[in-house]
Parts: C-alpha cells; structure tokens; sequence
C-alpha cells in the first residue's frame, strides 16, 4: 500500500459513566498511533464514575467536563470544534481499536478526496461482526433491523442483507454504504465544514444516520472500510439508564422520519410517534426530561447535578 505523509488526527471521544473503558480506550489508540500526531479531545457528559482518575492518568489529553449531559451529538460537536486536523476519528469509550488501524484507513481517505465519512469493521467482544454499516431506514427496518428477531435467525434473508450491508460484505473490499455506525468513523474536516455540524437534536442514536445522510445530499461519500478493525463492546454508556436509552432510541427515530419525511409519508408521523409517548412515560422512572420538537430547539432540558472542578491543567475545561 502506498504510504501518504503523515498528517495530524483528532480523536473525539464522547464519555458518560464509562471511564474505566475510557481508559482502555485511549490505550488502544496510543499504543497504535503509527506514528501520526494524535490529538485526544475528551468530552465528558457529567459522568459520576470517577473521571477524575482518568484525568489524572492522561495528562495529556484534552478534556471538556459538561455541566450535564448534553446528549452524545451535542458533545461530539464540542469535540469536533476544538480540533483542527483534516481527519478526526469519532470514537465510543467502549471501543478499542485494532493494531493497524490508522494508516490504511487515512491512506484511503487522502487518496479518495470525495469520500466524507469511512466506517470501519467493527467487531463483538467475542469477534462477530456487528452490522455497523446499513441502508437509511424504512418501512422494513423494525422488523429486519440489526437486532430484530427475523435477522438474528434468519440473517440470510434478503431484505436483512440489503438493510445491513456487513452481511454480505466480503471483508476485505471498501464499499459505499447509506451510513455508518458512529461507534466509530473517520470524518474529513472539509466535509463536516460543508454539510455541518451533528444535529444536536438527536440526544443519542440515528444521529450517525442523519451525519451520513446530509453527506450524500452534499455530494460527500460514505464507505465501509473493513480492512482495518476495532472490538466494541455495545450499549456501556446507554446501559446504564437502559428506560431512558429505550426512550431515546424512539424519540431519535421519530426525529430522523419527520426531518425526512415528505409527501404522503408525513400522514404517518403520529404513528411514528406512539412508541415515543410510551417510551418517555417508561423513562420518567428513571428521570424527568422535557421534549422539544420545533426544528431549532434541543431535544431534552436535562436538569445540571453535582459538578465540581478540582484540576488546574489548561487542557481540562468547563461548560
């Protein structure tokens, strides 16, 4: 392969309650660097873990403590506005990557200037496959989705095939795809400048989807890159609140079809939303949030909780 000059990366890592993982995640990327100038921007979501300690372990991180849980878009877009390299590589606190990972993949996007966005394989604890590169929702999804029943035993069919690409992928061969996980994806800077920011309005989940989309509306390209690898080990942060998780999933999949929906799909938004009113009564067993639908407003007013600032470092901030 041929090797492209080294150039400078920004790591984004969006943490909540997920700090011993945070650790082993920055180690994974450190000890991989392939000699690029990696440069970690942390943002914590006002976790209660502990992240003092990984503070205080990576003095040379940058990290950006919030003052509550802003969601996992808005907090990715903190990251992102502090870097300056043409590549960033958005990551999950639980996820490690693969020995290998950095060169082939920046080598593909500096020689394919129109791609936005690659997606990595991205693999299981246990090393299966997770269907992390897939084709934009529709009618079928819930039933043939990622983890729907019908694709767990019966993953051949071929709808599953068609709505999760890494099922029939041959593992070695970059392909373009709908969008890609945002458990982890390599973002040229140019792009992102052009189509935006993430759409803060997804508090957590689809706001990859939505990432993707916008990329292909601009002309930008997104491919899944299984030649390099990464373990993921899914849902760490969202387990920990798993009835305000579930809500999110609803609230964020509502927002993606009425953000795109037209015509005579709009007469479907009320049925789109009735897992959302039962998700978000579920939810307020655990906490009360208050949702917002108009186009500029976020979704969740999220009540602050303890904060308290102990470091001195100039690379620990505060919103």
């Amino acid at each position: 392969m041929k090797v492209i000059q080294k150039t400078s990366i920004d790591i984004v890592i969006v943490n909540y309650n997920s700090s011993s993982h945070l650790e082993k995640c920055i180690e994974s990327i450190e000890a991989s660097t392939d000699n690029y100038a990696v440069v970690f921007h942390v943002v914590d979501n006002h976790s209660s873990d502990d992240i003092d300690r990984v503070i205080e372990r990576y003095p040379d991180v940058n990290f950006l403590l919030n003052k509550e849980n802003r969601g996992f878009a808005a907090a990715v877009n903190q990251g992102l506005r502090r870097g300056k390299s043409p590549y960033a590589i958005l990551i999950n606190p639980d996820a490690y990557i693969i020995p290998g990972f950095l060169q082939p993949i920046i080598n593909y996007m500096h020689s394919n200037p129109n791609v936005g966005i690659a997606g990595p394989q991205v693999l299981d604890s246990d090393g299966k496959t997770q269907g992390s590169a897939r084709a934009f929702p529709n009618a079928l999804t819930a039933l043939y989705g990622r983890s729907s029943p019908l694709t767990r035993y019966f993953p051949n069919n071929s709808i599953s095939r068609t709505n999760i690409v890494t099922i029939k992928s041959d593992g070695k061969t970059p392909q373009e795809v709908d969008w890609v996980s945002g458990a982890c994806m390599v973002v040229r800077r140019k792009a992102i400048e052009q189509v935006g920011l993430m759409d803060k309005r997804f508090f957590m989940y689809w706001e990859d989807a939505d990432l993707c989309k916008r990329m292909w509306q601009n002309n930008w390209k997104v491919v899944y890159f299984p030649i390099v690898s990464l373990y993921h080990h899914t849902g760490k942060s969202s387990g920990t609140r798993p009835l305000r998780s579930i809500y999110n999933f609803h609230l964020s999949s509502y927002l993606l079809y009425k953000k795109y929906s037209n015509g005579s799909t709009k007469y479907l938004l009320p049925i789109v939303y009735r897992p959302v009113y039962q998700g978000k009564h579920d939810s307020m067993l655990e906490h009360t949030s208050t949702v917002f639908l108009s186009k500029n407003a976020p979704c969740y007013q999220v009540s602050p909780g303890r904060y308290n600032t102990i470091h001195g470092s100039r690379k620990i901030f505060s919103n």
